[in-house]
């Protein structure tokens, strides 16, 4: 007989508003004080603002080293360059993909819209990878499948469901998943027992593992391991990104826009950018 276990939400995280780069607005849900708790997740900032005021400023020109970064837009525009050439404008619906490796510069400066609505993660590259070669992946609309069942709509921003596959990852495949849910609708996701998971409310509420916990909207919920997640809408219907990964279990030494393993080679890399060395040649 199969032994299945139900995940349970282990920790609700509702996360602080706080601005960054030139001074946008972000929800932060989680970032340093949780880093082996998500891992291989490090970092969840989320926007939604029909104020330009919030988001004008941008990020200007910035550096990473050691992780991959994931910008899922679901409305609005963000115009980016980097360091190895890429330029263009990510548009409502689309994702940028980047693995900064052994490091590189970007800036992203949101343009002025209706609204702005999306989310930027954070993902650790594994020591043998962490001075990698950077790449840059630009995401369309049509390279995130989508699956309809039963009343539950799913974007695969990220990994595959079933049979179904969406962008994957360079080092990291991690599951990024934008799931729509009509009202009193229930939904059950196989997963793998060990991997990280994690969902984020983007619109009304949803209650998750058993016992159903509810989790409001515009917080996260971290969950214990097991073989299943259970979801169930509430009756205006429920939107939530489902995150998931492998953990890397490695140590982590964080500086800023650059994760490492040790503090030797974080002091490393900020001599780099010191010095004008810190962009490896390709």
């Amino acid at each position: 007989m199969n032994m299945y276990t139900i995940r349970t939400v282990r920790r609700i995280v509702e996360g602080s508003w706080t601005r960054d780069g030139a001074g946008v607005r972000l929800h932060r849900i989680f970032a340093n004080d949780t880093a082996f708790e998500t891992d291989p997740f490090l970092l969840l900032d989320t926007f939604d603002s029909t104020n330009p005021a919030d988001y004008v400023k941008g990020f200007p020109l910035h550096p990473h080293r050691g992780i991959e970064t994931y910008t899922y837009l679901i409305s609005g525009e963000i115009d980016h360059k980097d360091t190895l050439g890429n330029a263009g404008r990510i548009l409502g619906g689309q994702a940028q993909w980047m693995n900064s490796g052994s490091g590189i510069r970007h800036e992203e400066m949101p343009v002025t819209s209706p609204r702005l609505f999306g989310f930027q993660l954070w993902i650790n590259l594994p020591k043998k990878h962490k001075m990698s070669k950077p790449t840059y992946h630009d995401i369309h609309t049509e390279d995130m499948p989508v699956v309809e069942e039963n009343g539950i709509t799913i974007r695969i921003v990220a990994g595959k469901y079933g049979k179904t596959v969406g962008p994957q990852g360079d080092y990291v495949q991690p599951l990024v998943f934008d799931i729509t849910m009509k009202p009193d609708v229930e939904w059950e996701l196989q997963i793998s027992e060990n991997d990280t998971l994690f969902t984020y409310m983007l619109e009304g509420d949803a209650s998750f593992g058993e016992p159903l916990k509810p989790v409001q909207y515009q917080t996260a919920a971290i969950f214990s391991e097991g073989h299943i997640l259970q979801v169930r809408s509430e009756s205006q219907g429920s939107r939530f990104a489902l995150f998931s990964g492998k953990p890397l279990k490695e140590p982590i030494a964080w500086g800023g826009p650059i994760v490492m393993n040790t503090r030797k080679e974080l002091e490393t890399a900020f001599r780099e950018l010191d010095e004008g060395t810190f962009i490896k040649p390709t």
